[in-house]
């Protein structure tokens, strides 16, 4: 028994890539996978490594309180910003006046 229905997947036919896509030259060591290799490779830094993962997982204050520390940011910056610009200024009177 046949049915009117055309089949649901159709294969297509298969490409042959080159050598150098089917496999890849590895990719060169770096630094940072050598100091990764030896800190899996000692258990006493293995299990620190884990200790500051689970300590930067925790819930922090700043996500608890995300209103105030917007605000709290914002004020920092802003008397940051006013310091920057208001030394520039007098550095800059400094040179103006030659006693710089």
């Amino acid at each position: 028994m046949t049915t009117d229905r055309p089949p649901g997947h159709e294969h297509r036919a298969r490409v042959d890539l080159p050598d150098w896509m089917r496999h890849p030259t590895p990719k060169p060591r770096t630094p940072a996978r050598y100091v990764d290799d030896l800190i899996e490779g000692w258990p006493a830094l293995r299990a620190a490594r884990r200790a500051v993962w689970r300590w930067r997982g925790r819930s922090r204050w700043s996500e608890s309180h995300p209103h105030l520390v917007a605000v709290l940011s914002f004020v920092a910056a802003a008397a940051l910003g006013t310091a920057l610009v208001t030394g520039t200024y007098y550095l800059l009177a400094l040179a103006t006046s030659g006693e710089y």
